[in-house]
């Protein structure tokens, strides 16, 4: 049995900050202290978690409500399940807990960061809840402190998620046959091709686990940071959106695929 709710005592506050610490590392700098969490609550945040039978508090998001270009938005800042209760349902019910209370409270969408090179993340966010790219930041934090992130730049996607009219993502009949933005060269890095102004559609694969990537080094890993920023910096500026992500069986690499912006 698993519930969700806000958090409402200390010791859920105090717990929420020891699970900040456990997933991003003691000296993460961006940790939401307990008085943020609460005060947050008072003005429009969301700060949930999901809890057992026995009150333990197994992950939770946060969140805050406020303006974004004129519109009532939500921004959800943090989501963390406990390492070895991923891959349960658990943070797709937190989402969708704090998707109920920012409709609640009038907001019609809600935005968040994600590492464009984490394709656990781009598949959940995608393909699971139905949020869509739709800028790309260079270094967003800088450095955090935080083990997790390492020092590599801190390059996220803006997702966006619209909560009472879920975007429809584009679909192809065959999308490993569209043409790649950065085809791996023998050395297993990544290339930068240029994307000839007719093309409609086009992939831009990324590493399967970056995870694997940065056992090899530094050095492959900040190759696949700056190439995809250069190739998602340049595709968006050209007025390309990202509409599907797919991680296909075997081998094959995992990648975005990207639309012009006057296709469906």
């Amino acid at each position: 049995m698993i519930t969700i709710r806000d958090l409402h005592s200390l010791r859920d506050f105090a717990d929420c900050v020891a699970l900040q610490d456990e997933t991003w590392g003691a000296g993460f700098s961006e940790r939401v202290p307990t008085a943020i969490l609460r005060v947050s609550q008072m003005i429009g945040g969301v700060a949930a978690g999901a809890f057992d039978e026995s009150d333990r508090l197994l992950g939770f998001v946060f969140g805050l409500t406020g303006i974004r270009n004129r519109e009532l938005v939500h921004w959800s800042d943090m989501l963390a399940v406990r390492e070895e209760l991923r891959s349960q349902g658990i943070g797709e019910r937190l989402k969708q807990y704090q998707r109920d209370k920012v409709l609640a409270l009038g907001a019609r969408s809600m935005l968040w960061t994600f590492d464009p090179l984490q394709a656990g993340n781009a598949h959940f966010n995608i393909n699971r809840l139905g949020a869509l790219p739709i800028e790309y930041i260079p270094d967003m934090y800088g450095n955090t402190g935080s083990a997790l992130h390492g020092t590599l730049p801190t390059d996220r996607f803006v997702a966006r998620w619209q909560l009472d009219s879920p975007l429809a993502r584009t679909t192809q009949s065959n999308p490993g046959a569209l043409p790649l933005a950065n085809p791996v060269d023998s050395d297993g890095l990544p290339a930068v091709v240029s994307v000839a102004a007719d093309i409609q559609r086009v992939r831009v694969q990324i590493p399967a686990d970056m995870s694997t990537v940065l056992a090899t080094g530094q050095d492959a890993a900040v190759h696949w940071r700056l190439n995809i920023r250069e190739v998602m910096t340049d595709l968006l500026a050209r007025g390309y959106r990202v509409t599907a992500f797919s991680r296909p069986d075997g081998d094959a690499m995992p990648y975005y695929v990207l639309t012009a912006r006057h296709l469906p």
